[in-house]
């Protein structure tokens, strides 16, 4: 690739370019970039344009990307108005605006989909568009419930796409070089690591029946969830927490991404046990149908042990920072978070640290800043075939099996034993919540 670039380089300064003659000259810098690295262009589509919108502005743009965005496609319409509006400030060119997602895995043109549409589209979306022949990005949760958890990994090898899952602090520098210190044992045997995420969300607002917004393709937003009139409050964010229709709770909103530091860290793949205490302890009569407190153990094999401890509407600062992840050594132990990391010896004392100086967002709704980036760019040089996936489906489904399991236990009230092989629960009522029920003719195949 590199010298077919040279190639371009060299005959545009010399006599080739003008042999090609006064029709290039004649063409637009627009027109112009479509030809310069068109072989290896990658043409995407953004499915859901919500808060990660601002994401995808950096990656996309960036010319060395080499990206070209096709669609921006989502069920509101207000939602698509203005995520053209916001990306027009980055690149000087119209992608179509879309409704329908489908219509978008119709378009042979587009070779890749960005799925950041509401938990409960994840695998669907993910899995038809990989029969349409479209490699994915798709947000945490990758999946909804264990059932979408394993076959979406099963339409992976089936498909043979390149699919990653949006855990950006996989391609956290600082984060990449403090876990390869820890794996090279700079805090000797690491045995434990506890993973937290703290906010103080508010109160939500009670469900009662409304109007369906105007600009609001309810039904598609609904897509694969069962059918049910629209409740005020639903669809823009507070779908997270109106039960188990569309959301995964907090563990599958923000713990992916912490449990999946901890289990990289410890190197560790399905536990053996989980164990959880939850509950709802603020604003006990407003609409949040989920717990906002949870602490959850997994136990694994040669004694590891994971703790999550999860704080959503209590932001008292337990250990530091809004959200990051502990890890304990026989020598040592290390803090982690999106912006530093934190190296000390048994007695406590300081022996490295580096603060990164990164932008990409805490706690706060949104998103965006370099890890996206860098990730998204790896998920594009992934599809080319010159990078290796830094969260690839396989492995990041392994971290998913955790929010999984902390949700099951947390429906069943108790903890339950699981085979490490397989991931299937020695529970039989725990068994009965490893899918979902679907809308009809929605549940996903492969």
């Amino acid at each position: 690739m590199n010298s077919r670039r040279d190639f371009i380089k060299k005959t545009a300064l010399g006599g080739t370019a003008i042999a090609v003659g006064s029709s290039a000259m004649a063409m637009s810098a627009k027109s112009y970039r479509k030809i310069i690295g068109s072989n290896d262009r990658i043409h995407v589509a953004i499915a859901g344009l919500g808060r990660r919108l601002g994401a995808y502005f950096d990656p996309i743009a960036n010319k060395d990307s080499n990206v070209e965005l096709l669609y921006l496609c989502d069920v509101m319409e207000s939602q698509r108005v203005n995520a053209l509006e916001r990306f027009s400030e980055h690149i000087n060119y119209k992608p179509k605006l879309e409704n329908d997602i489908r219509k978008v895995f119709d378009d042979k043109k587009v070779d890749a989909i960005i799925n950041a549409t509401p938990d409960h589209w994840h695998t669907p979306g993910s899995i038809m568009a990989m029969k349409a022949g479209k490699h994915v990005y798709v947000e945490k949760p990758s999946s909804h419930n264990m059932f979408e958890n394993e076959l979406l990994v099963e339409a992976t090898k089936k498909y043979g796409k390149v699919v990653q899952m949006g855990n950006q602090q996989r391609s956290s520098n600082h984060t990449i070089e403090i876990i390869k210190d820890i794996h090279d044992g700079a805090i000797g045997e690491v045995y434990k690591a506890v993973a937290f995420y703290t906010n103080g969300r508010g109160e939500v607002p009670n469900q009662k029946r409304a109007p369906v917004p105007q600009g609001l393709d309810w039904d598609l937003w609904q897509g694969p969830a069962p059918r049910r009139e629209y409740t005020e409050e639903t669809w823009d964010y507070n779908w997270h927490w109106y039960g188990w229709a569309y959301g995964t709770a907090e563990s599958g909103n923000n713990g992916t991404h912490e449990m999946d530091v901890a289990r990289w860290a410890l190197q560790v793949g399905i536990p053996l046990r989980t164990d959880v205490q939850s509950a709802k302890r603020h604003f006990k009569d407003d609409g949040w149908e989920m717990y906002d407190t949870m602490d959850a153990t997994f136990k694994f094999a040669n004694d590891k042990v994971i703790q999550w401890d999860s704080k959503s509407r209590n932001a008292y600062d337990t250990y530091g920072g809004g959200r990051g992840t502990i890890i304990y050594g026989t020598d040592g132990g290390v803090f982690v978070d999106r912006e530093k990391y934190v190296l000390t010896n048994r007695n406590g004392e300081i022996i490295k640290e580096y603060n990164s100086e990164s932008d990409e967002a805490g706690t706060a709704l949104g998103g965006g800043g370099d890890m996206s980036t860098a990730h998204m760019v790896n998920f594009f040089d992934g599809i080319r075939g010159t990078a290796k996936l830094n969260a690839p489906i396989d492995d990041a489904n392994i971290s998913m099996t955790m929010v999984h399991y902390t949700n099951i236990a947390d429906q069943l009230g108790r903890g339950f034993d699981i085979d490490n092989k397989t991931g299937r629960i020695f529970d039989r009522d725990a068994m009965k919540l490893w899918g979902r029920e679907y809308a009809p003719g929605w549940k996903p195949e492969i």
